[in-house]
C-alpha cells in the first residue's frame, strides 16, 4: 500500500470539527472489526450511492488505509491515510488525505471510540478535517453529512452480522 504523503506545509483555508455518538445493537468487537477489516470498511464507507471498488487497510500503528470511492457519476474519489493508534476494541486514531497530483487538499484526523453497554455498542466519532484548496470548501462543507451517511450505512451493515453471530 502506498504511504501517507507527508503534511502539507501550507495553512488550511478552511476547516470543521464533528462528534457524532452512535449506538449499535452489536458486540463491541463485532463494531470495531469493522472498522479495521477491509473487506466490512468496503460495504459501509463513504455516502450514500457510493461504492469501494478498492478497499485496502492495514490496521496497525503506521498501517496505510486506501480507499477508491466511487460516485453515483461513475468518478472516483481516491482517499488515503494511516492508523496511527488500534487498541482493540476500544479506540482507533486515524488520518485521512487526498491529494490531486501530489498535492494535499483535504486532510483529517479521526477518533473512534468503542464503549460496550449492555450488549450493545456506544460509537463516539470525533472527526476534525482541514482542506488546502477552494475545491475542498464544498468537500469540507458535506464533511458532516458524509459521516452520518456511512454510520448509517454501516448500522445496516452491522445489524445484519450482528443476528448473525
Amino acid at each position: 500500500m502506498p504511504s501517507a504523503a507527508p503534511a502539507p506545509t501550507q495553512k488550511p483555508i478552511v476547516e470543521r470539527e464533528i462528534t457524532l455518538v452512535r449506538v449499535f445493537n452489536a458486540p463491541r468487537e463485532l463494531v470495531f472489526s469493522m472498522w479495521t477489516d477491509a473487506k466490512h470498511l468496503a460495504q459501509w464507507w463513504g455516502p450514500h450511492h457510493f461504492d469501494n471498488p478498492v478497499c485496502e487497510a492495514d490496521a496497525r500503528p503506521g498501517g496505510a488505509i486506501l480507499i477508491h470511492m466511487r460516485g453515483p457519476d461513475g468518478n472516483t474519489h481516491v482517499m488515503g491515510g494511516a492508523y496511527q493508534e488500534i487498541t482493540p476494541p476500544s479506540r482507533i486514531v486515524f488520518t485521512t488525505t487526498v491529494d490531486d497530483n501530489g498535492v494535499r487538499i483535504l486532510e483529517g484526523h479521526n477518533v473512534v471510540i468503542f464503549e460496550a453497554v449492555g450488549g450493545k455498542t456506544k460509537l463516539t466519532l470525533q472527526a476534525k478535517v482541514s482542506g488546502f484548496t477552494e475545491i475542498t470548501r464544498m468537500m469540507v462543507g458535506g464533511f458532516e453529512a458524509g459521516w452520518t451517511q456511512s454510520l448509517e450505512k454501516f448500522e445496516a451493515l452491522v445489524g445484519k452480522l450482528a443476528v448473525g453471530q
